[in-house]
């Protein structure tokens, strides 16, 4: 099929192109032969409505393969792993004719309150780049689309329709635009979707910044970019900054406004074009794609993925003696409702209808050689009594004291947690809180299984001898909780985010949700692991943790830098134990002394590691040179500062496991000077520097009676390295005292902000 040129349109139907036909659909011109394209939700799943279905697809959605959600997949920090996921996704968006998954999700894990949470990767942006990256290229190989979301700084579901996210410069690029930028730069999603909420006072949806200079003029970012289901503001502006197709339909509404913006010349007819172009080559890349993966779905082969994926995003918190795995001989009590009626999926836009559905009952069961009873322990439905309460605890009760071990499992019921509203606490539910202390008081061989997509606090974290973080595992998490219980698969997952004693402790605390339509990022740098550890903070599980059933053990680190500038860290890594497993190698830096704030170490580089039983290996990571910079406000740049820097290869981010310290070359910058300029500032330009020292040294000279103030022992010049230049002639009188004269103080900066020749 040929796609026209945007030449051979009408102004009519070019302003068309930028606004959806329906929900999930873009609008066709038939007159040109330019075809309508299908969207929908993703991104651990596909979410299609079926013909004559609801409008949002929720309730009729064809079945399709449910995998876990990226709180779970983010935990496996396998980029390989990811990426399979993202084939698979993009096999069944092509088997159903769909142009392009919305998702990933990779906004950062600001607070453990946000709502959407479980569609995220991580509290920190190299882990959600790099594992962004890699389901984005996974999907986009099978000739669909994907669509990264929400950019930018999207991080909570309160009033998120307005909301300004007022992030400082460094912060907002360091942090929560860095891991866009790896996506964008490392595999082009075809589409990137704005967020709803305003960024420092303007909405995203409207932003020329965000939108043409720093995704496309900056970044490079070749695709198109589609507002969220209904997200615009105002949409000629938006057009205009660099949005080009609004979802859903708005029933021809702005796109009169549009036309009627170039009649009265208000918007120029070249800013259509663009956008007309940008949707046509969507199309484009549509109709190329189409039909590269002919069905029918192999759903048995994807769901054997499915809880492959699962097994390797199951976390090992704690594992007192060997408790885990389990001898399948033992008499077991399987105890909480989770355990038959799984939560496996987050709720809102990302919901799916999975092809089957494991439960961990059933599969223990099926793996299990001993006795095996059950006991609901408590529910998650609404308005239980406190009789039917204490009768489903009684029996748990029953069933933990005659067994050799307990396995209760606990979490969020979904209606704690969803698209659309944020938690007010990190607790589990009290009643279930009450269950596990009465079964450690019969039974304290006790092991937790967890179901969440958010990070709970666990009060009983000290009293049992193991729990398995299990988030929301997908269709096949219950047979992937059995594989791990039983140790048919050794778990190998670790934390993307921290998890806290108190959610009083987490860096947003005192400013989430923010009042009156704005959120202050009043912690700055300072997220997740970067605050806690900045603090000296105790937490219940650090960043990066996971356990083994196996032991790893690390040999000295080496690094040194290569012809592109990157680090790159060399460490031999042996499985000590008796059983194969994976490690998650962990690379963080830090600028010891540095000029800049920074925090205690960064994650810069990961890998994971296959390791038979006895096996060394030597790993290489590379942490890229970019990733060493931060964001200079003074020139609105990345700069790699030089120096000495410290690199920890670790198992997690409070396990160092060893050292070494690298020697990095800084990049050249050079301030334009002004009359505010600090006379240190102007003493170490390298052009006019060595002028105004001698300069400054005559002036000192005749100043001996400023000694008489300063304390002894102390250097009277270092408090004039702070005054501005401009103010220097102050502290002598006239010319022959070595005065820096006004005409002497414009000559300088003349001559320091002159152009260089080349």
């Amino acid at each position: 099929m040929t796609i026209p040129d945007v030449a051979e349109l009408t102004l009519e139907e070019k302003a068309s192109l930028t606004s959806g036909a329906s929900f999930w659909y873009t609008k066709a011109i038939e007159r040109a032969g330019v075809p309508a394209i299908m969207v929908t939700d993703g991104p651990h799943g596909l979410r299609k409505q079926r013909e004559g279905g609801d409008h949002l697809g929720l309730g009729d959605s064809v079945p399709a393969t449910c995998f876990p959600p990226a709180v779970g997949l983010g935990s496996s920090w396998d980029v390989d792993l990811v990426h399979r996921v993202g084939e698979a996704l993009g096999t069944e968006t092509s088997i159903e004719n769909v142009a392009v998954l919305l998702g990933p999700g990779i906004n950062i894990k600001r607070s453990p309150l946000c709502g959407r949470n479980f569609e995220y990767l991580s509290e920190d942006p190299i882990v959600s780049g790099a594992l962004g990256a890699a389901i984005v290229a996974g999907i986009q190989s099978k000739g669909v689309g994907t669509s990264l979301k929400h950019f930018a700084a999207n991080n909570q579901e309160n009033d998120r329709m307005r909301s300004s996210s007022d992030v400082d410069p460094r912060a907002l690029r360091e942090i929560y635009l860095r891991g866009f930028q790896r996506v964008v730069e490392d595999a082009q999603p075809w589409t990137v979707m704005c967020s709803y909420n305003r960024l420092n006072g303007v909405y995203t949806s409207e932003d020329p910044w965000l939108l043409t200079q720093v995704l496309r003029d900056e970044w490079g970012f070749e695709g198109l970019v589609v507002s969220d289901w209904g997200a615009v503001n105002e949409r000629v502006a938006g057009l205009a900054a660099g949005m080009d197709l609004e979802m859903p339909s708005s029933n021809g509404l702005t796109d009169a406004q549009i036309v009627a913006a170039v009649q009265d010349g208000s918007l120029d007819e070249s800013v259509v074009d663009v956008a007309a172009g940008r949707v046509l080559d969507l199309v484009r890349k549509s109709t190329d794609g189409a039909g590269a993966v002919s069905g029918p779905l192999d759903i048995d082969a994807h769901h054997a993925l499915a809880r492959e994926a699962a097994g390797r995003s199951i976390v090992l918190l704690k594992n007192d003696d060997g408790a885990l795995p389990l001898a399948k001989d033992a008499k077991i009590a399987v105890i909480g409702e989770f355990a038959e009626k799984p939560r496996y999926q987050g709720a809102g836009s990302s919901m799916i209808n999975p092809t089957r559905l494991d439960t961990a009952l059933d599969e223990i069961r099926a793996l299990a050689m001993g006795e095996i009873a059950y006991a609901k322990g408590f529910s998650v439905a609404p308005g239980v009594s406190d009789d039917e309460t204490a009768a489903l605890r009684g029996e748990a009760v029953a069933a933990a004291s005659a067994a050799d071990v307990a396995v209760v499992f606990l979490g969020l019921p979904a209606r704690l947690e969803s698209e659309g509203f944020d938690r007010t606490d990190i607790d589990l539910p009290a009643e279930q809180l009450a269950l596990m202390d009465a079964v450690l008081a019969v039974n304290p061989n006790a092991v937790v299984v967890l179901s969440n997509g958010g990070v709970v606090a666990l009060p009983f974290a000290d009293r049992v001898p193991a729990i398995l973080e299990g988030w929301l595992l997908g269709q096949a998490g219950g047979g992937a909780t059995a594989d791990v219980l039983f140790g048919d698969v050794n778990p190998s997952a670790k934390l993307t985010e921290t998890i806290p004693l108190r959610l009083e402790d987490t860096p947003a605390y005192l400013d989430f949700p923010g009042e009156f339509s704005h959120t202050r990022y009043g912690e700055g740098l300072f997220v997740g692991y970067r605050w806690y550890d900045a603090r000296r903070m105790r937490v219940a599980f650090p960043f990066g943790h996971g356990l083994s059933y196996t032991t790893f053990a690390y040999g000295d680190a080496a690094a040194a830098v290569n012809a592109d500038g990157d680090l790159v860290v060399r460490v031999a890594v042996t499985n000590t134990g008796e059983r194969s497993g994976r490690e998650v190698v962990q690379v963080y830096t830090s600028l010891p002394g540095g000029e800049v704030q920074r925090p205690e170490r960064e994650l810069k580089a990961f890998a994971s590691i296959a390791l038979a039983a006895g096996e060394t290996r030597e790993v290489s990571l590379t942490v890229r040179r970019k990733d060493l910079a931060y964001w200079d406000i003074r020139v609105d740049a990345w700069v790699v500062e030089g120096g000495d820097y410290a690199v920890d290869v670790a198992s997690s981010s409070r396990d160092i496991r060893s050292s070494v310290v690298v020697a990095v070359d800084g990049d050249p910058i050079v301030l334009p000077l002004s009359r505010t300029s600090s006379i240190g500032e102007v003493m170490a330009h390298p052009v006019v520097g060595e002028i105004v020292q001698a300069a400054i040294a005559q002036m000192m000279s005749g100043m001996e009676g400023l000694d008489a103030i300063m304390p002894e022992g102390a250097d009277a010049s270092q408090m004039m390295t702070s005054f501005p230049i401009g103010r220097a002639g102050m502290f002598a009188a006239g010319e022959a005292d070595g005065a820096i004269t006004p005409e002497m103080i414009d000559g300088l900066i003349a001559m320091a902000n002159a152009p260089t020749q080349g």
